[in-house]
């Protein structure tokens, strides 16, 4: 299967899901966006990344970083190579300095994190471009693909893509949660898309 280079174009608070980021991804050579929605503790291990700061203590990916060099490891490559319900799996292709190359499993948020931490390519496959990609209006692509603030319509617009790609069940999670956190809101939103799935 060809690959498609992507690259990270948006990092924002989720304006649907509490304590929950948006990541946004861009095809390299394309108008196409992935939207991953990740956890708050891998958003700001990306951020920090992003924005060249050094932590006062290493990060769990700084770690991974320290730990590879020490045994000649590097990520030549991540590739977000499936979806299933919603959910975005990836791995990290490693390398060492005899050429010896393996592979390991990784949550794709963690994923991105290394992949920022030593500089190395992140691709998809066109499947899953086909299926969880949204094609933005020509006014809303950005010149370049340089990592910035993401504006609130688009994040909003990206996250309700990706919310047709989660499961009943997983919707019925999440209403949960939103009912527990007195999100009432989110859970009206989750409610109606769960209604219109079982119609």
């Amino acid at each position: 299967m060809e690959k498609v280079q992507l690259d990270i174009v948006g990092l924002s608070y989720s304006q649907t899901q509490s304590g929950a980021y948006a990541l946004v991804l861009s095809e390299m050579e394309g108008s196409r966006r992935l939207p991953v929605i990740i956890g708050g503790f891998e958003a700001q291990a990306i951020a920090i990344e992003l924005e060249g700061m050094t932590p006062s203590r290493p990060l769990t990916h700084d770690l991974f970083k320290s730990f590879a060099k020490e045994f000649d490891y590097t990520i030549s490559e991540v590739i977000v190579y499936n979806l299933i319900e919603g959910i975005f799996f990836s791995k990290l292709i490693c390398k060492n300095e005899l050429g010896k190359e393996i592979e390991v499993d990784a949550r794709t948020s963690d994923a991105i994190a290394i992949a920022v931490r030593f500089n190395c390519p992140i691709f998809t496959y066109e499947f899953i471009l086909s299926s969880a990609g949204i094609l933005l209006e020509e006014e809303n692509i950005e010149e370049d693909h340089s990592s910035e603030e993401i504006d609130e319509e688009m994040i909003i617009e990206l996250e309700s893509q990706a919310k047709k790609e989660l499961s009943v069940k997983e919707l019925e999670q999440q209403l949960q949660e939103a009912i527990d956190a007195e999100d009432y809101e989110r859970a009206s939103k989750l409610r109606d898309e769960i209604n219109k799935r079982q119609k």
